[in-house]
């Protein structure tokens, strides 16, 4: 173990080191202890792989070596430089996580769990290490055994690489093969079957329910939790003081089979079959990757509109939106358009006075497969009554567009299109209200958070400082000392994503502050008081359940 240590780069070590504590640095939001062990290992073995790749290219051109001596003690210096960097990062670490969290509106840390910390950390950094030994064992022993077989060293080096390279795409590919794999397994086992314990629904207003062609067992767990859960009539009245209607729901799971087509056919009758084209507001809705629907926003129109709603999806995955993002990106957007066009064709056969507003509505991947599908903002408009689009994805080509074109002045996290003449955003409560110009009909409003890393996390923040934390651009809930580092920041966003929704409902990817309101610029108030409003949004707010990260 001492040769091994012994023999790694100095200079990768110091640059590794000084990279480490920068990963310590405040992000978006407040990062769990062992989480952030994995990001510190992953940065501090990147930083080790740039640091030693630098000094043995400085070392090629130049032909020195430093002596026996001189190298025990440039590797003293190294470890030492590392160890206080480490401490005095570690200390102000727990001060930024705490800055963060205060930002954020948690409590700050009573105490810090530095054991899974470390733990994380070592484990990280020695897989990383062990992976770059094993691609530069291989690179001299290529080079070695063509050197034997008479090339000369610098076609020798140059094979070497070559081969080096293709040997780590190759395992790149299987890694990620094997990977998917794996992932695709224990998403299956908790996602494709509804949750034990839950039956099929009495109600006919409910998919799987009394007369339904769809079958409670291909539902997956979230479309059993969607056709079983939200508010009865009783609830919404209790809430509003208005009669209510049971709400209709239909859900289409990947377990049925058949196409696409096959799916949106069967909501289409699901829908009739509930009587959802007879309701006041018809919303199509868009899921997550896994099929999963936030009950803060299916929940709240219900609310909102005394029940008078139906709400209509398909399942088209059952794996996280990460995995379903890199493996079938398109997939999102043509279950969205499949979906919407069968839906909106018998939509229009109905009188014009006895049709439902007829909006759309996804989180996340589903406001990107929404996005995708439609392609503009015109098409948007011209072909719905309505759009809410929550915690929008960064990947998107339409968001970027809307972004990049929005008025001179106003920030990337509240941007202003047009004057807020046919789309705005809301980070907070009240701001829809904000622009006193006209906002036509219909709608698009677009929720998204100052910080929420789904929405700010692209390829671009590896080499490039965002718009978001320019000066001026900065939100008041993002902390002052977040600075952008290249590399680090992105992996910092990256961790963010994974705790995105144990924040409060003002913050991250949570939206219970904005969801109701949202509702109603696209929907209308559904004639409720203020008082009835402000039941409802207490309710909707409540949902999020916090889970304090800890450092």
């Amino acid at each position: 173990m001492k040769r091994v240590w012994g023999s790694l780069s100095p200079v990768g070590v110091i640059v590794g080191g000084i990279l480490l504590a920068l990963s310590l640095t405040p992000s978006l939001l407040p990062r769990p202890a062992v989480l952030q062990g994995v990001g510190s290992g992953v940065v501090f073995g990147l930083g080790y792989a740039a640091g030693a790749g630098a000094s043995g290219l400085v070392a090629w051109l130049t032909r020195w070596r430093p002596s026996k001596v001189l190298g025990r003690r440039l590797r003293i210096i190294a470890w030492s430089v590392l160890a206080v960097v480490v401490v005095l990062a570690a200390v102000g670490g727990v001060a930024a996580q705490n800055e963060v969290r205060r930002m954020v509106e948690l409590a700050p840390l009573d105490n810090v769990n530095v054991f899974g910390f470390v733990v994380a950390l070592l484990l990280t950094t020695l897989l990383c290490l062990g992976a770059g030994r094993l691609v530069r064992v291989g690179w001299l022993r290529t080079q070695q055994s063509m050197v034997k077989r008479g090339r000369s060293p610098g076609r020798a080096r140059r094979a070497a690489t070559g081969r080096a390279v293709l040997a780590i795409l190759a395992t790149l590919a299987l890694l990620t093969g094997v990977g998917y794999v794996l992932l695709d397994r224990i998403y299956y086992g908790t996602n494709a079957y509804p949750t034990d314990g839950l039956a099929s629904p009495e109600s006919t207003y409910r998919s799987a329910g009394a007369g339904s062609a769809v079958a409670f067992d291909q539902l997956g767990r979230h479309g059993g939790n969607f056709i079983t859960g939200g508010p009865t009539a009783e609830k919404i009245s209790e809430l509003t003081g208005k009669p209510a209607l049971t709400p209709a729901r239909v859900y289409v799971g990947i377990a049925a089979g058949g196409t696409l087509a096959d799916h949106a056919s069967t909501a289409v009758r699901e829908l009739e079959r509930t009587g959802g084209f007879d309701r006041e507001v018809l919303v199509v809705a868009t899921t997550t990757g896994s099929g999963w629907l936030e009950p803060q926003a299916v929940d709240a129109v219900e609310y909102l509109h005394s029940g008078n709603t139906a709400i209509v999806a398909l399942q088209y995955a059952y794996t996280p939106s990460f995995v379903t993002a890199a493996t079938d990106p398109t997939l999102p957007a043509e279950t969205t358009s499949a979906l919407f066009t069968a839906v909106r064709a018998k939509w229009l056969t109905l009188p014009e006075d006895h049709r439902p507003k007829l909006v759309v509505y996804g989180l996340s991947l589903g406001s990107q497969g929404i996005m995708n599908s439609f392609g503009t903002l015109d098409a948007l408009l011209t072909r719905t009554d309505g759009v809410l689009l929550v915690g929008p994805t960064n990947s998107a080509p339409l968001w970027r567009t809307l972004q990049a074109n929005r008025d001179a002045g106003s920030p990337p996290w509240q941007p202003v299109h047009d004057a807020g003449q046919r789309v705005r955003w809301a980070s907070g409560f009240g701001d829809f209200e904000k622009l006193t110009g006209p906002w036509a009909s219909p709608r698009v409003a677009i929720l998204q958070h100052a910080t929420d890393p789904i929405t700010w996390l692209g390829p671009e923040l590896i080499w490039q400082s965002p718009e978001w934390l320019a000066e001026g651009n900065r939100a008041p809930d993002v902390s002052p000392a977040m600075r952008w580092i290249p590399v680090v920041t992105a992996i910092q966003v990256g961790i963010d994503m994974m705790v995105a929704e144990e924040v409060p409902a003002r913050h991250g990817h949570n939206f219970g502050d904005v969801m109701l309101q949202g509702w109603q610029a696209v929907t209308g108030d559904g004639g409720l008081d203020q008082a009835a409003l402000d039941r409802i949004q207490k309710v909707i707010e409540s949902y999020a359940v916090i889970s304090p990260a800890q450092v």
